[in-house]
Parts: C-alpha cells; sequence; structure tokens
C-alpha cells in the first residue's frame, strides 16, 4: 500500500502528464522492474503476435525466412525444396541456392525451436503440452507447404525424413487409418512435384497434398477430401480470371459465380481454399480482392507484402 502511495504522491507533485505519456516516475518503475522474472514467463516468445489466415508467398525470400512470417502472425508458409545428394536445399530456382540455405536451417530447426519454447518442461503441468507457434492461440495450426522442385518421389522421400525432429516430438498434425486426423503444432502440405500416389493411399502419416482447388471435380481429384488435402490451392488469374477494374465488386459476376463453385466444391470435401497468383497493385485493387476472397471464405490469404496484409487486418 504504501508503495502505490508513493507513486500518486509523485504522479500528483509533478507537471501534470499528456495523456498516453509516461511519467518519470513510472519510466523509472518500468526500468526497474523490466528483465525480473515476474515481468516474464517460458512461452512469452510470441505473446504479443495474434495470427491470421495469411500465407506467407515464397517466404524463403524474406531476409529471414519463417521468422518474419511469425512476426506477422502468419499462419502459413512455404518452402520450395531442391533435392542434391541427399541435401534439400531451399531457394526459387538453382541460381539461388546455396550450401547454408538448407530445409533444415531454414526452417526445421527455427519451427523446432520455437515450439520447444512454447513447451517447456514445468513442475505445474500435469501432462506434457503440444502447444503450437502461438502463445495467443496455442491450438492454431501453421500450415507449411513444401514445394517439390526436383524428381517427385526422391524428393518426397527425402522431406518425409527431414520432417523427424519435428515428428519425434509428436508436432506433426497426423492421419490414422485413413480416417482420423489429429491436429497437430504443424501441418505439412506437399505441393509442387508432390506426387499424390505417396500421399492419398496412405493410411498412417503426417503429410498431406495440396490439390488443385479449381481442379476438384476432375476424375483424378473426385474423391480427394481434407483427409488428403487440408487446403487446396489454384492460380486466381487462370481459375477465376483477370481483374480488369479497380471497383467495388471487383469481380464480374461469371468470376464470382465460378469462385464460388470452387470454394463450395472444396468445403463440401472439408478441404479449405487458397488462391495465389492474385493482383498486388494497384493497391485499392489488391485491397479489393482480399475482401471477396475472405467475404467468400477462403481459408488463407496469399501475400507477398506481410506488412501491408498485417495493416489491412
Amino acid at each position: 500500500m504504501l508503495f502505490l502511495t508513493g507513486i500518486v504522491v509523485a504522479l500528483v507533485a509533478g507537471p501534470v502528464p499528456a495523456i498516453g505519456a509516461i511519467t518519470s516516475s513510472l519510466q523509472s518503475i518500468l526500468k526497474n522492474t523490466h528483465g525480473s522474472n515476474e515481468y516474464e514467463y517460458p512461452t512469452d516468445l510470441t505473446r504479443n503476435l495474434l495470427p491470421i489466415p495469411v500465407h506467407s508467398h515464397n517466404d524463403y525470400w524474406r531476409d529471414e525466412p519463417f521468422y518474419t512470417g511469425l512476426s506477422h502472425g502468419c499462419t502459413s508458409t512455404e518452402a520450395d525444396v531442391w533435392l542434391y545428394n541427399g541435401t534439400l536445399y531451399v531457394g526459387h530456382d538453382q541460381s539461388a541456392l546455396t550450401e547454408e540455405r538448407t530445409l533444415e536451417s531454414l526452417y526445421i530447426n527455427p519451427i523446432l525451436d520455437v515450439l520447444e519454447r512454447q513447451n517447456p518442461e514445468s513442475p505445474f503441468l500435469t501432462s506434457p503440452t503440444k502447444n503450437g507457434v502461438w502463445d495467443t492461440a496455442p491450438d492454431q495450426t501453421l500450415y507449411f507447404f513444401i514445394d517439390v522442385k526436383t524428381s517427385g518421389h526422391e524428393t518426397f522421400n527425402a522431406v518425409i525424413a527431414a520432417l523427424e525432429p519435428l515428428r519425434a516430438k509428436g508436432y506433426l498434425t497426423t492421419v490414422k487409418d485413413g480416417k482420423a486426423v489429429t491436429n497437430g503444432a504443424v501441418t505439412i502440405i506437399g505441393t509442387g512435384e508432390t506426387p499424390l500416389d505417396m500421399v492419398a493411399p496412405v493410411k498412417d502419416r503426417d503429410y498431406f497434398f495440396d490439390a488443385p482447388l479449381a481442379d476438384l471435380n476432375d476424375p483424378e481429384y473426385a474423391n480427394i477430401t481434407g483427409v488428403v488435402s487440408p487446403v487446396a490451392s489454384t492460380d486466381f488469374d487462370k481459375a477465376v480470371g483477370k481483374i480488369t477494374v479497380d471497383t467495388d465488386p471487383i469481380l464480374t459476376e461469371d468470376q464470382l459465380k465460378a469462385l464460388r463453385a470452387q470454394i463450395a466444391t472444396a468445403n463440401e470435401r472439408g478441404i479449405g481454399a487458397r488462391y495465389w497468383n492474385t493482383p498486388y497493385f494497384p493497391i485499392r485493387k489488391r485491397n479489393l480482392v482480399w475482401r471477396t476472397l475472405l467475404r467468400e471464405g477462403v481459408i488463407l490469404l496469399n501475400a507477398d507484402d506481410l506488412d501491408a496484409v498485417t495493416a489491412y487486418f
């Protein structure tokens, strides 16, 4: 009580602070308590981050892959992988590859590190936890799209092996008997040259397939459900059409009809929808497309400019 009284006296005695300003007395208190154990807790790495339904497109191009998307609250990330001499290298094309930039160094290890911080050992726990990467929403999974660039079967086999550190800790979303899906901290989705025959027929697995959203009614994909493909993706420009205006409504009646049909087909099978190659300029056009996609029920917005998409939310 004397401590609080001292604070009040200090505030009253000094000049009247501007609204929203921190007085010198409070600044001193904050400075002296900063770093104290009372003001920290084990899972506070992501305590101020709120997850948003955004896919960090071409994430490996960022200065800090994975961490940049995480800091913006993106619930989905991606890596393009190339298999050479048993190692999975990350890059958009072959000329961008380096020995240091691997799937393990840029994604597996950082993701594992964050999850270990979010699942500390504690005498207060009655059983081990399997929290996701966000302290604010521990049940939210992180979608991790792995885009296979080299020979499908060989490369995806290497991807499956590379997931072992996450698998061993029980952090991956799994399928049992081809039916029961158990959500995990990370949901792996193979895309690019990922072979469908390495995913769909496998009854017990911890990886999924990025089905082609616009082609779900084709015979090859007619039986695919969310058990195989929790998220299906397609090229917006090809599947919906080129945007020629920047007014609201941004889509023509035919474009909106096509969009709704694709999303409805996916949702009927328990599959979420994602569109890539959406307009990024002018900004008004981009934002109107984002608004329309969210309104129509996509599970993830594809975004390159994370600052812009975060501000949009």
